[in-house]
């Protein structure tokens, strides 16, 4: 099993995730997909860019984390996002929490415009695997 366990998790460390420019195709690909109503010409829903930066952090060049258990998310809307807006995230372990068969960490995302503005920003909490122990065979 690859991936990142708990055991590797560095707290303050920081993944900065590569940028995607946001087009008429995303929004409509989201509407599609969520069956909200248009936001109107040119805007992009507030959910939209969370979801194109999650995706985005699978293209950063560590292992994601193993994760067993979707816990918590603390998310803050600073600014409205236009189509032809280009975002990218910011992303830092704030802190892990070892427990029986894994721990919580706290990764803090920020999702930042081309003009390097906050756009959205928050706390995810994931209950992440420890490394499974070597069996004797």
């Amino acid at each position: 099993m690859t991936g990142t366990f708990f055991e590797d998790v560095v707290v303050e460390r920081v993944h900065e995730t590569p940028a995607i420019t946001v087009t008429e195709a995303h929004v409509a690909m989201y509407l599609g997909m969520t069956r909200e109503a248009p936001v109107g010409a040119g805007a992009v829903p507030d959910v939209l860019p969370l979801c194109l930066v999650i995706g985005l952090g699978w293209r950063v060049k560590d292992p994601p984390l193993v994760v067993l258990a979707f816990v918590g998310l603390d998310w803050q809307i600073m600014r409205e996002l236009r189509v032809g807006d280009t975002v990218h995230s910011r992303s830092r372990i704030l802190s892990k929490r070892p427990m029986r068969d894994g721990g919580l960490v706290v990764d803090e995302r920020t999702v930042i415009d081309q003009r390097g503005e906050v756009v959205q920003q928050g706390k995810f909490t994931f209950l992440v695997a420890k490394r499974p122990k070597e069996t004797a065979a």
